[in-house]
Parts: structure tokens; sequence; C-alpha cells
């Protein structure tokens, strides 16, 4: 009971956290090699992915992806990416603060003093 409490609240303080602007995320998996490509290419079909990628190193693919609320990321991480044979862990990393996107400045120098 506790534990699903604890769970609840921390859901509410991050969507908080976020309140009306979307939730972004970087998504990283690290999978089965042999499907890789499979996994891309079914991640890629979630209207929320914004970019996929397929690279080298420690981890195996790399998602961009854009939620309304934090309760759709964590969603989509549980019962999508889940759901996906050959997917072996993912790590989240939720974005916080918006330098540059799309090759356009979104912060400025001059606005951080």
């Amino acid at each position: 009971m506790d534990e699903e409490k604890n769970k609840q609240e921390y859901e509410e303080v991050l969507t908080s956290y976020y309140k009306d602007e979307t939730v972004s995320a970087i998504i990283s998996l690290k999978v089965d090699t042999k499907y890789a490509d499979k996994i891309a290419a079914r991640a890629s079909k979630s209207p929320n992915v914004v970019d996929a990628f397929l690279v080298t190193g420690d981890t195996d693919i790399i998602l961009k992806a854009s939620f309304e609320t934090y309760g759709q990321l964590k969603d989509f991480i549980v019962a999508e990416l889940g759901s996906i044979q050959g997917v072996k862990d993912t790590q989240t990393m939720m974005v916080v603060t918006t330098f540059k996107e799309a090759g356009e400045a979104k912060i400025e120098d001059d606005d951080l003093e």
C-alpha cells in the first residue's frame, strides 16, 4: 500500500514539475542485437517518438520522445517498450532544459545572466 502511494506521489510531483509543458525524454535501449532493426522500427512507429537512432557503444538504440504528461512517458516505457521482444534494458533521461533543438537555439548566453 505504501509503495503504491509513494509511486503515485512521485508521479504527481513529476507531473506538477512539468505543468502544461510537454515532457521530453531521451531513452536509451539495450537490446538483443539480432532484433535491433525491428525494435528501432517498431519504437519509431509511436507518434511520441521524434527521433530514433541505432548507435554503437554501451547502448544500442536511442530514442528522443515527447509526451503531454509524465504518465504517458511512463506508460510508453512500461507498456510499449517493455512489450517489444528483445528489449533487455532501458534508461530514461528526462529533459530539464533545452538549449538547442533542430539546429535552433532555445536559450542564448544573454538569457543566463
